[in-house]
């Protein structure tokens, strides 16, 4: 009977590997990331500057030059050929995955089987996986090479070796060398450092101008991987720029909050280890990475799945109970998903930060830490009793963000477009053509309208001449976004944004005196509950 459950949950493992493979083959923009590798390699080939390459949709290369010479072989074969060998890898890496962690998971031989079966399939169908297939990502195979050695699966004599060469390709297990320092693993330590230091230098010996334009440039700018205030990067310091904290002192509240948080993981990670739980230790650490490194999109997120994982098949109800919520919003998008019911902003950026509010947390709770320091001093309830304390713990927190505005700035959907976008009718839909337009030109100061989509709002109208400039504030107490007026046609001023939210919207117009002449709010909400797509 155990045989075929096996047998059963390989065979579903097999059918969602093959069908998102498929999906993703289907897709237009298949690969991308992949395709910037492939490109970018091509380029630095033929002799071009590696971080000078830009892909048709404006990606960049923005790892270290190590990461090209281990990926430079992938040029030896067609992009094609490279895809499918890609996906095959990252699925294989899923599976190694799931394997390691499945010693953690469970203590008896007999059920591993069977438990890294199910584990494979939940890591599948999570949405960093997904991402890691989508996008031909290089994170997945980052995040087993620190798994394994974190774990100290690896032959002691190459312990430390693997952290070294993923950090070497990607900076943030670097936070592992700290890890082990803390764990007594010195050794390891040195050899994760003293890697990590020679692949450096041996790219700098191959590509001499990439390294130094890479540890002089390239490492600073941030930018260059993209718009950090959305809604993808969900590490700690994208929520921050999602809340609105000013740029005086977002670095400060930051790094902070940074330290706290990896001294609160690596201190239960050790405790975990001394207790022989070193998956526990490692995968709380990668959570760590996640949460502290200033990019953590969708594919870097595989940490937070295996503590969810590992969260369920701890004993306490508490526990399994945040590990299934954890695992949920690692699936799903709650902000997208919940949105039709989540009435308040609050909620609603509760929501759309879940992933990142769910890393924070169990940082600082560090795998139950929080319980285990109650236990010291209770005795365990009952298990009834602890289900109606998750209750009580889960709705007094939403109850918390229902009644929290939508925080000042914490808009990054916003986007206001110009004259090029015209002729997009997604962006611009009231009125397409200067006769369209004419319609429009009423005695009042703006005529506008809304269009709702999955996890946006659209809006563009048309301005009267006496409205010198328009305004629009996403949140009280936020500051204004400007909205430009565009003199697409002649005799009409239009424009068009679109937004997270209308729910406090609130666009306003002003003469050339400064004067406001136009204040749209409940206008704003009305007209969305009006609109249907």
């Amino acid at each position: 009977m155990r045989d075929r459950r096996v047998a059963l949950a390989w065979a579903a493992f097999v059918v969602v590997a093959l069908l998102s493979c498929v999906l993703v083959l289907r897709r237009e923009d298949r690969l991308s990331d992949l395709h910037i590798y492939y490109g970018a390699l091509s380029d630095l080939h033929s002799g071009r500057p590696l971080y000078g390459y830009k892909a048709e949709n404006g990606g960049p290369f923005t790892y270290p030059p190590f990461a090209a010479l281990v990926l430079r072989p992938i040029t030896a074969v067609s992009e094609g050929v490279l895809q499918g060998i890609w996906l095959v890898a990252t699925c294989a890496a899923v599976v190694a995955i799931a394997g390691t962690v499945g010693v953690a998971l469970t203590a008896r031989r007999s059920r591993r089987p069977l438990v890294v079966a199910v584990a494979a399939t939940v890591l599948m169908l999570s949405a960093p996986v997904q991402s890691n297939l989508r996008f031909g990502q290089v994170s997945i195979f980052i995040v087993l090479m620190a798994l394994l050695d974190g774990m100290g699966v690896v032959p002691p004599r190459l312990r430390g070796v693997l952290v070294g060469m993923a950090a070497a390709i990607k900076l943030t297990p670097l936070l592992f060398v700290v890890y082990f320092l803390a764990t007594g693993r010195y050794r390891d330590a040195g050899r994760a450092a003293a890697t990590f230091v020679a692949c450096a230098g041996l790219a700098a010996i191959v590509l001499p101008r990439e390294s130094w334009t890479y540890w002089t440039e390239s490492v600073r700018q941030t930018s260059r991987i993209g718009n950090l205030a959305s809604l993808g990067n969900q590490s700690l310091h994208g929520m921050l720029l999602r809340v609105g904290v000013d740029e005086a002192s977002l670095p400060l509240l930051w790094a902070g909050l940074v330290a706290l948080i990896c001294a609160a993981a690596l201190l239960r990670a050790r405790q975990l280890t001394a207790q022989g739980r070193s998956a526990h230790g490692a995968v709380l650490v990668g959570c760590a990475t996640v949460a502290a490194s200033p990019v953590s999109w969708t594919h870097h997120q595989v940490w937070p799945v295996l503590a969810a994982m590992l969260l369920i098949g701890a004993s306490g109800v508490t526990q399994r109970a945040a590990g299934a919520a954890l695992l949920g919003t690692m699936v799903v998008s709650l902000g997208a998903v919940l949105s039709p019911v989540s009435t308040r902003p609050g909620v609603q950026f509760l929501f759309e930060n879940a992933r990142a509010v769910g890393v924070c947390l169990l940082c600082l709770a560090g795998f139950g830490g929080v319980a285990v320091a109650a236990a010291r001093t209770n005795r365990r309830p009952a298990t009834g009793r602890a289900w109606w304390r998750v209750g009580i713990a889960a709705t007094v927190a939403v109850a918390f963000f229902a009644v929290q505005p939508l925080p000042a700035g914490a808009d990054p959907t916003f986007k206001a477009y110009n004259l090029d976008d015209v002729v997009n009718p997604r962006y611009f839909f009231v009125c397409r053509g200067p006769v369209e337009c004419a319609a429009y030109r009423t005695d009042a100061p703006v005529t506008f309208g809304t269009r709702a989509e999955k996890t946006k709002v659209r809006v563009n109208g048309v301005v009267s001449p006496q409205v010198a400039r328009l305004e629009y504030y996403s949140a009280p107490g936020g500051a204004p976004r400007a909205i430009p007026l565009l003199d697409a046609y002649p005799g009409t001023r239009t424009f068009s944004f679109r937004s997270a939210s209308m729910a406090q919207g609130r666009l306003i117009a002003y003469a050339s005196d400064g004067q406001p002449i136009a204040n749209y709010d409940d206008e704003l909400a009305a007209a969305l509950r009006t609109t249907t797509r």
